[in-house]
Order: C-alpha cells, then sequence, then structure tokens
C-alpha cells in the first residue's frame, strides 16, 4: 500500500462507532518489545539499527493481518509525511525524529501499526473508536504472540519484558483512552479529575501523549506502571477509571444544561459564528473551537451526521495534513486554508438548533 493510500482514506478508529463515541474518542494500546542480546536503539550503532530492522520487519510484515500493509523505512519519508503519521497517532513525535535504522508498518485499517527502533527495538499499537480498550487489548496480544514464535524477545524470570526506559520493564504495556470533557473544563473540574487519576497511578496527557499540550479539550488517560500487574488487570482498572471520568462529564454537562444554558449556548453559538466566518485561524483555535460544535452536536443542537464531519476536521485541520500533496506553507497561508476548509464543511450543516436548550430564568444573572 502506498502512503497516499493511507492519507486519503479516514482511519476506522476515527468513524467515531465505537461505544461511548461521545466522549472516547479511541482506546489503543501498545507493547514495548526488544530482541535479546542487541543494544538498545539509543545506544546502537547505524548497523546494528539496520540489522535490527532487516531482523523484525519481514517477521511483521508476514503476519496475516498485515496483508496489503504500508511498509517503509523512517529516512525515505518526508518530515511532511512523517508529521502526518504522528497526526493520525499512527507513529509517535519520538519515532518521527528518526532516520536511518528505523522502519514502520501498518495496515489498511490504520488500527495495528509497528513502530521499528523507537525507543525500543518494537513498538507495536492497536487502536479504536470508542471505548474498547479489551478488543484493542485483544487486537494485539494476538499480533504479540505470533510475533514472539519468530522473533526472541528480551524477557527476565522475574522481570518479565525488558525495555530502554525502566517505567515500561514487566508488560512493557501502555494502555489509553482519548476523551473529549469540554463540560469538565468548562466547569473547572478538570483538574481536580487529573489530581485523582495521578494519585491511583495513572497519568493524564494531553492530544499528542507525553509533553503535549491539552487542547481542542482532549485527554490521554493511560496506566503509568507496567510491573507488578497483568496486562488484563492493568485494562481492567483503566477500564473502571474510565467509566468513572465519563460519569463525572455526563453529570457537568448535565449541570450546564441546568445551571448554565445561556453560556453554554453562547459558547456554541460564538464557536459556530467564528468557524463560519473567519478568514485566518491557527490550528489550536480551531481544536478548542470545534470542540464546543462537538459539545454541540452531543447535545442535539446539530443534526448527528455532523459528527463526522466534526472528527475529520479535528484531523484535516492540523498542519501537516494541510500541506498534504503540496509545497511547505507559510503559517498565513496554512491559517487562511484551514479556515477555507472548516467555512466550506460547517456551511453544509444547519446553525445550531437552539431551541432544544431552554435558559432556566435568572441563570447567569443574564434573564428574567
Amino acid at each position: 500500500m502506498k502512503l497516499s493510500k493511507i492519507i486519503s482514506n479516514t482511519g476506522e478508529w476515527l468513524k467515531g462507532e465505537g461505544p461511548h463515541r461521545n466522549i472516547v474518542i479511541s482506546s489503543r494500546v501498545r507493547l514495548a518489545r526488544n530482541l535479546r542480546g542487541k543494544p538498545f536503539p539509543g545506544w546502537a550503532k547505524k548497523a546494528e539499527r539496520l540489522g535490527v530492522v532487516q531482523i523484525i520487519k519481514p517477521v511483521v510484515e508476514s503476519l496475516p493481518e498485515m496483508q496489503d500493509a504500508f511498509t517503509e523505512h523512517l529516512e525515505s519519508l518526508s518530515s511532511l509525511e512523517k508529521q502526518i503519521l504522528v497526526e493520525r497517532h499512527l507513529i509517535s513525535r519520538e519515532h518521527a525524529a528518526r532516520g536511518v535504522g528505523s522502519a514502520v508498518v501498518m495496515n489498511t485499517a490504520q488500527t495495528l501499526s509497528f513502530m521499528i527502533n523507537e525507543e525500543d527495538h518494537l513498538r507495536m499499537q492497536a487502536i479504536c473508536s470508542g471505548l474498547q480498550l479489551t478488543k484493542v487489548f485483544d487486537m494485539i496480544n494476538q499480533a504479540d504472540s505470533k510475533l514472539e514464535m519468530a522473533l526472541d524477545f528480551a524477557f527476565h524470570d522475574q522481570l518479565g519484558y525488558l525495555t530502554a526506559c525502566p517505567t515500561n520493564v514487566g508488560t512493557g504495556i501502555r494502555a489509553s483512552a482519548m476523551l473529549h470533557l469540554p463540560a469538565l473544563v468548562m466547569n473547572d473540574l478538570v483538574n481536580k479529575i487529573i489530581n485523582s487519576v495521578n494519585k491511583i497511578g495513572l497519568a493524564v496527557r494531553g492530544l499528542h501523549g507525553e509533553g503535549s499540550e491539552a487542547i481542542g479539550n482532549l485527554f490521554q488517560v493511560s496506566n503509568q506502571t507496567t510491573l507488578g500487574e497483568s496486562e488484563e488487570e492493568i485494562i481492567d482498572r483503566l477500564n473502571k477509571v474510565i467509566e468513572t471520568i465519563l460519569e463525572h462529564e455526563q453529570n457537568a454537562r448535565q449541570v450546564l444544561l441546568e445551571q448554565r444554558s445561556v453560556t453554554l449556548l453562547d459558547q456554541i453559538g460564538r464557536a459556530y459564528g467564528i468557524l463560519c466566518h473567519a478568514r485566518s485561524i491557527g490550528s489550536k483555535e480551531a481544536l478548542n473551537l470545534l470542540s464546543i460544535i462537538k459539545l454541540g452536536i452531543d447535545l442535539g443542537l446539530f443534526h448527528d451526521g455532523a459528527r463526522h464531519l466534526v472528527d475529520e476536521l479535528f484531523i484535516e485541520t492540523q498542519p501537516a495534513h494541510l500541506q498534504k500533496g503540496v509545497q511547505k506553507m507559510a503559517v498565513e497561508a496554512r491559517d487562511a486554508l484551514r479556515s477555507s476548509i472548516i467555512r466550506t464543511k460547517l456551511n453544509a450543516i444547519s446553525q445550531p438548533d437552539v431551541a432544544r436548550i431552554s435558559p432556566m430564568p435568572g441563570e447567569d444573572g443574564k434573564t428574567s
């Protein structure tokens, strides 16, 4: 498969068809593995990294689920192409920074991807729409079992799988869900949730993982510990915590509807107005405003068909996707193109039906 086909198709995890799709954008499980007796990528010389690629890549490509997969060495991809894969969450930012001696293999549905010589020799991930952590773990666990029959992974009887970073030693699993939490943010409750989650050994990160900003009211919740628990126990614990966060987000949305509907309608109306009429808009502002529109869709102010359109805009308006197929663009040109794409798509949906939400008399001190 060519990269152009990957780029032109919407990944299955972006179709918004999974359970709790209104809040859980995606579920992902990554496993870290290394070959026995080989230096970790960060310590390996160029020839050693190339040797690891030659061992792992053909085995991954031979998996039945990777038939017709896209497969490429990182040095053969442009920086723009690598950034597009980062924006689709198919490779990490760290992997995109690699060159000679690294490779990527991903299936046609964009639900399975394998990063060779990222921080570890092999980082494999499965990703699906909605809250489906058990399903994505089963997908990647099956691939891992098949690979382990052909590859000699570094494993210690007491410690488990050995990894480049000590925080991944043990199961080598990193399970996460990307959550859309606009109501918790609007009610100033999201920091309280983040602090509570951190205290029980889970991590909350931004749109692109560790060190990234939580723009668009999007948060990634993941396990921090990989030692002392089985994969199933980690998945089960994360599932329960996410279901609790879902309840808090639903309750926060109800509070907005019952106590702050004027403010809610004002924000949704402003977001729709700006996005439909702006002639230049940055990626951060666009994501934050699209997040408010997405909340409006969840509350029934827009027809449900608008959901897929807005979900696609979350990806299509990111910097690298705007430049696909063209030469590198200046920031001003990207901002103008972004606003044009958003205007065109949002004008295809009707204005928010504010009659669906009736402001309570006297709320926010603005009505009588």
